[in-house]
C-alpha cells in the first residue's frame, strides 16, 4: 500500500486535502526512516525550469518515490506543451469528437465527463495531475494539443471537481500498461518513409529498435512532421537524407538547443553537405584526396585552364549531393561548357576533380573517430559509379562487408584522418585505391545502413555498438 502526499507550491492557499504539504516541508521532512512506500502527487508550478514543482519531482525521483508528474514530463511540457496522434483504432470503441472540443483532465479523468476513454489514453503518456488538452478531429483521427495546468488556474467549480478526484486518487491504484518496459532513455529515429533511397532499410531500422531496447533506449520510428515536441526525447538519430537547406538541418539545431544528443549534429550536416567544404580541409589538413578546383565561372579562358590541368575525362561535382546524385563525368569541350553553364545558374561554385576508375570504392564507417565497419562498394553495371540514377535495373552495384582488421593500412589510416576533419559523430568515408595510395572522395554524414549490406559481417553487432554510442553520450551528459 502506498503513502499518497499531495505537494503544493510554498505560498499556495491551503488545500482541503487531508495528506497535502508544502514544498518545504517535503524538503525537509522527507524521506522518513521506515517511511511506507510513498507516491507524491506534485501540485507545485511547473511552468519555470527550477521552480519548486521542478525540484519536487526531481527529488521524489531521487528518493525512491513514484511521483506524477515525472521530471522528464515536466520538461515535455514546459515550453509549449506536448503534440500527439490519437488513431481510430486506438479509441476503443468510443466516439471521436466531430469538432474541435477542450477538456480539463485531472488525474486523467475529464472534468467535463465525456471522452473518458480518450482522456485515460492521454494521461497513459503524459502522465500529470492537470492537463488542458484540446481535441481536434482529423481524417485518420484525433490531433491533441496537451498543456500543463495548475490548480490556481481552474474556477472554483473546477477546483472542486479537481479535488474530489485528488482525494480518490489517495487510495486508488495507478496502473501500469501491461507487460509494459522501463527504460532510461528515449531516442527519435528520423525517418522519411517516401524517400527512394534511404540511408537504411526496414531490416536496420528494426534492427537499431532492437539495439537500444537491449541498453535501455526506447528508440521511436518516427518523421518529421511527428517531431512538433523534440523535448520529450533525449537523443535524435537522423536516418534521413540531410541536407543544409532542409527539415533535417532545423530539426538538427532545435535538438541541440534543446540540449540532446544528436547524430548527425549540426557541424556535421554542415561541413559534410558541402564538398568546398571538404575538400578545402583536405588540403590544410594534408588529408590525401583527388586532385581539386573550384571554379567560379565558365569563361573561355577558364575551361582552356582546366582542360589543361585535367584532360578528358574529368569529374565536375556540384557543392551539395549525396547518392552520386550532383556528379557528372565529362568527356568533351563541349560537354564541360554545356554542363558548366546549367550548374552555374544554381551554385555559384562548382568543383573540378580528376577521374580515376576502380573497380570498386571504399567505404569505412566510422563512429567517434573508430572504425566500425567496412564496405567495398562495386560500380554499377555499364556505369563509372556505385549508384546510376539513370538505371532503375542496374541501379548499384555490388558489395562485400570486410572486418575492419583485413582493410589496407593506408586506406583505413586516411579514413580516419578525413573523419576527424569534420568531428565525432557517425560517418562514411569514401575512397579510391590505386597502386597502394589511397584517395578520400569524400566523407558523408548520415552514411547507409542497411540490413545485409553494412552489417553483412558484424551482424547485429554493428547496431550494438552505434547505440552502445548514444548509450556512452547520454550518460556523459547525464538525466
Amino acid at each position: 500500500m502506498y503513502k499518497t502526499l499531495f505537494v503544493v507550491d510554498d505560498n499556495s492557499t491551503s488545500l482541503p486535502l487531508g495528506s497535502a504539504i508544502s514544498f518545504t516541508d517535503y524538503l525537509r521532512d522527507y524521506p522518513k526512516l521506515g517511511e511506507p512506500n510513498t507516491r507524491v502527487i506534485n501540485l507545485c508550478d511547473t511552468s519555470r525550469y527550477l521552480s519548486q514543482g521542478y525540484y519536487c519531482s526531481l527529488l521524489a525521483e531521487a528518493r525512491h518515490h513514484l511521483a506524477i508528474p515525472s521530471v522528464k514530463t515536466i520538461n515535455a511540457l514546459r515550453a509549449d506543451g506536448a503534440l500527439m496522434w490519437l488513431k481510430h483504432n486506438q479509441l476503443k470503441g468510443e466516439a471521436a469528437p466531430v469538432k474541435p472540443t477542450r477538456l480539463t483532465l485531472c488525474m486523467g479523468t475529464p472534468l467535463e465527463g465525456s471522452f473518458a476513454s480518450i482522456a485515460a489514453r492521454i494521461f497513459r503518456d503524459w502522465p500529470a495531475p492537470l492537463l488542458s488538452v484540446e481535441l481536434t478531429p482529423e481524417t485518420t483521427g484525433i490531433r491533441v494539443q496537451i498543456q500543463r495546468l495548475c490548480l490556481n488556474q481552474l474556477s472554483a467549480a473546477e477546483q472542486a471537481a479537481a479535488i474530489d478526484i485528488l482525494e480518490r486518487n489517495i487510495s486508488s491504484r495507478w496502473l501500469k500498461q501491461k507487460g509494459e518496459k522501463k527504460f532510461r532513455w528515449d531516442l527519435a529515429m528520423l525517418v522519411n518513409k517516401n524517400e527512394q533511397v534511404p540511408p537504411s532499410n526496414k531490416g536496420a531500422l528494426d534492427r537499431f529498435v532492437k539495439a537500444g531496447a537491449k541498453l535501455g533506449i526506447d528508440v521511436h520510428i518516427v518523421q518529421a512532421h511527428e517531431l512538433t515536441n523534440l523535448n520529450q526525447f533525449d537523443a535524435l538519430f537522423i536516418r534521413e537524407t540531410t541536407a543544409i537547406n532542409h527539415i533535417t538541418y532545423q530539426l538538427a539545431c532545435r535538438a541541440e538547443e534543446l540540449g540532446l544528443v544528436v547524430i548527425d549534429d549540426t557541424n556535421s550536416i554542415l561541413r559534410c553537405c558541402n564538398k568546398v567544404y571538404l575538400h578545402d580541409a583536405y588540403n590544410y589538413q594534408k588529408v590525401p584526396s583527388l586532385k581539386t578546383e573550384f571554379i567560379l565561372d565558365n569563361h573561355t579562358s577558364t575551361l582552356t585552364d582546366i582542360e589543361q590541368s585535367f584532360g578528358y575525362p574529368l569529374v565536375i561535382k556540384m557543392p551539395e549531393g549525396s547518392f552520386s546524385k550532383g556528379v557528372y563525368k565529362v568527356k568533351s569541350r563541349t560537354e564541360l561548357e554545356k554542363l558548366t553553364t546549367e550548374l552555374l545558374q544554381d551554385s555559384a561554385m562548382l568543383l573540378v576533380q580528376e577521374y580515376l576508375f576502380t573497380e570498386y570504392d571504399w567505404r569505412i564507417g566510422i563512429i567517434n573517430d573508430r572504425a566500425v565497419y567496412a564496405c567495398r562498394y562495386y560500380m554499377a553495371r555499364n556505369h563509372w559509379q556505385i549508384y546510376n540514377h539513370g538505371s532503375s535495373r542496374n541501379f548499384s552495384g555490388g558489395f562485400d562487408a570486410l572486418p575492419t582488421f583485413e582493410v589496407p593500412r593506408q586506406v583505413l589510416k586516411a579514413a580516419l584522418k578525413a573523419a576527424a576533419v569534420i568531428g565525432n559523430g557517425l560517418y562514411g568515408v569514401d575512397i579510391k585505391e590505386v597502386d597502394g595510395k589511397a584517395y578520400v572522395l569524400e566523407v558523408n554524414d548520415n552514411p547507409s545502413i542497411d540490413h545485409n549490406v553494412e552489417d553483412a559481417y558484424l551482424g547485429n553487432e554493428l547496431y550494438m555498438q552505434i547505440m552502445g554510442e548514444f548509450l556512452r553520450r547520454l550518460e556523459q551528459r547525464g538525466q
